[in-house]
């Protein structure tokens, strides 16, 4: 018994051993065979030899300042590359006789309605008739996309043919800003923007009447709305894609219309009127006509009910020059006041409201500011209310995750961020959340009381 036992394991020990040269030879023949061939694809040298040298890198840096022929190199190939993406661009032409064909071989709703539609057979036809350019916007995708719950699965031939016309107007201002785009990484500057728009109003019919002079001044109040917007974290630059995907391209853009209504101007930040105000409110607030804004005359901003301690904190968070604040500076501040409900303008007045900089609004910070609104108060012969009872109405609208502090995420998330803010800063703002339910209240009841 014990030989057979003993047998049995010199052959399984055999057998490992076999197996384990086997291995090793044949990863000696995978090392040979690789050494063999990375020596005939390299020289002496170790460099690539043959086809392999043609291999792009993954990744190449941009041309030094001085090279000057790879930088004029790269421009060439830039404009060529951007010039035969806009030939693939449907024109006005092309854009007609897309029109005419998807005007012919639609039909109406059985239902009497004017609204012409396509089904699916219809839209293959259409697509075998125009021409190669236009036929890649013509999808069985694009078909799908803008199905909208007719029972016979047809699509409107107007909901085509206006996606088709918003993508070629998106192309052709992609094209547009990346012009202006001197790195080619696909961002703008605050400069590269300021030189789009300078040439833009050029193309806006609502902006004839501003003068020469005033154009530098439009042009910043207009890039500041993007810049504050689009570039919260401040890096200088913003993605031509978030322009894109704005709406405030379209809104400069509305400006070609040339019957524009009046309280569609007023809306507009980017409309001459709106321009002219935010920079008639600037020079009105500059007392000392020295072009800057120190404290005081910020104070005065808006109803001039705005807390000393609020306006002290916002020159000590922005940048100022020697204590005084400039127009872009300002224009921030007005963006951020103006638009209290934006995560952007949040970001902005959080950053001024946490004084100690710990990322979260604590007791002690609500009460720094509140302390200032209760001054303002006993100035007007008012009675100040207690602040403990405000921090719990406070706490109670946000409902943070953390019982003893608010976060920025929290005020976003509770969206009553506009409300604390004004709370915390403005005694009108303060008086207005006070008086909250006599200011909805129908004015006949109100006087009846």
């Amino acid at each position: 018994m014990t030989e057979i036992l003993k047998a049995k394991l010199r052959a399984s020990t055999a057998s490992i051993k076999t197996t384990v040269q086997n291995e090793n030879s044949k990863k000696m023949e995978n090392e040979l065979a690789f050494k063999n061939e990375y020596l005939s694809l390299t020289g002496k040298d170790g460099s690539l030899q043959g086809s392999y040298s043609i291999i792009p890198p993954f990744y190449k840096p941009l041309p030094k300042d001085e090279d000057v022929l790879q930088q004029k190199l790269r421009e060439e190939a830039r404009a060529n590359f951007l010039q035969r993406r806009s030939r693939q661009l449907l024109d006005n032409t092309e854009l007609k006789e897309l029109w005419v064909i998807l005007d012919t071989h639609s039909s109406t709703q059985p239902t009497g309605q004017d609204e012409q539609m396509l089904d699916y057979n219809q839209f293959k036809t259409i697509s075998g008739l125009v021409s190669e350019k236009c036929r890649g916007y013509l999808s069985p995708t694009l078909f799908a996309k803008l199905q909208q719950g007719d029972r016979m699965g047809r699509i409107s031939i107007m909901a085509l043919f206006n996606y088709i016309m918003r993508k070629v107007w998106l192309h052709q201002t992609r094209i547009g800003l990346s012009l202006y785009d001197v790195n080619g990484q696909g961002f703008l500057r605050e400069s590269d923007l300021e030189n789009y728009i300078l040439e833009l109003i050029e193309t806006l019919p609502q902006l004839d009447g501003l003068e020469k002079s005033f154009h530098s001044f439009y042009v910043c109040t207009a890039v500041r709305k993007f810049f504050f917007f689009l570039d919260p974290m401040k890096t200088g630059k913003i993605k031509i894609q978030d322009v894109l995907a704005c709406s405030f391209l379209d809104d400069l853009l509305e400006l070609r219309d040339n019957e524009l209504p009046k309280d569609v101007q007023d809306a507009n930040w980017f409309s001459a009127p709106s321009a002219l105000r935010v920079y008639g409110q600037y020079l009105n607030l500059d007392t000392d006509h020295n072009g800057m804004l120190n404290q005081k005359e910020l104070l005065k901003y808006g109803t001039g009910t705005l807390t000393p301690v609020f306006v002290e904190r916002v020159f000590q968070e922005c940048l100022t020059y020697e204590g005084e604040m400039d127009y872009k500076t300002y224009l921030d501040f007005v963006l951020a006041m103006e638009n209290k409900k934006e995560p952007q303008s949040l970001q902005y007045l959080f950053r001024i409201i946490d004084v100690r900089h710990e990322g979260y609004l604590s007791v002690f910070s609500l009460n720094f500011f509140f302390r200032a609104i209760q001054k303002e108060m006993r100035l007007h012969n008012q009675d100040p209310v207690l602040f403990e009872d405000v921090k719990d109405e406070i706490f109670d609208m946000v409902k943070p995750t953390d019982p003893l502090r608010l976060t920025l995420a929290d005020i976003i998330r509770s969206e009553q961020g506009d409300t604390v803010l004004s709370i915390l800063t403005d005694l009108n703002g303060f008086w207005s959340y006070e008086n909250r339910e006599v200011l909805v209240a129908d004015p006949a009841e109100a006087e009846d009381s």
